[in-house]
């Protein structure tokens, strides 16, 4: 069980801090729910309590972990399987884990083949939702801006 004030990553989402545990009334049931806050898109998400297992609920990476992930964007990757449809189930494999090198690796291979050969805009779209996903994490292990986040990671992906 996580409290108030707390830093989780939501799989698909992204990270936030739980701003509040309310009771709603969803469907004729009561359920207790997590009220998350995600910084990045200053989105709000409600997070059944009773589902944390379920969805992947996990504690955001230390600093020290941020800092590994980020020299993780600076790894020449090889080339990416060329069958497109596999190349996107293996990435939203990825993602869908929740793991935050997982979709650093996503991030950094979409970036590598786009500066090669182009995105699909399928593959377009995933990259930001990646980004997206891996800067809120990001932002609250290392305690900084959205904005110094995209940069540090531009600075790493400058392979």
């Amino acid at each position: 069980m996580y409290n108030i004030g707390d830093k989780i990553v939501y799989p698909m989402h992204g990270a936030g801090i739980i701003e509040s545990i309310e009771e709603k009334e969803i469907l004729g049931q009561k359920k207790s729910y997590y009220v998350v806050k995600i910084p990045v898109g200053e989105m709000k998400v409600m997070i059944p309590t009773s589902n944390v297992t379920d969805i992947g609920i996990r504690e955001v990476i230390s600093n020290q972990d941020a800092d590994k992930v980020l020299a993780t964007l600076g790894e020449m990757e090889q080339s990416s399987n060329n069958n497109w449809n596999k190349r996107y189930r293996e990435n939203m494999t990825k993602i869908k884990s929740g793991n935050i090198f997982e979709i650093a690796c996503v991030v950094r291979s979409l970036i590598q083949r786009d500066r090669d050969k182009g995105l699909s805009t399928g593959e377009r779209k995933m990259l930001n939702s990646a980004k997206q996903i891996l800067v809120s994490e990001l932002v609250l292990a290392k305690n900084i801006e959205p904005l110094e986040i995209e940069r540090i990671m531009n600075k790493y992906l400058n392979f």
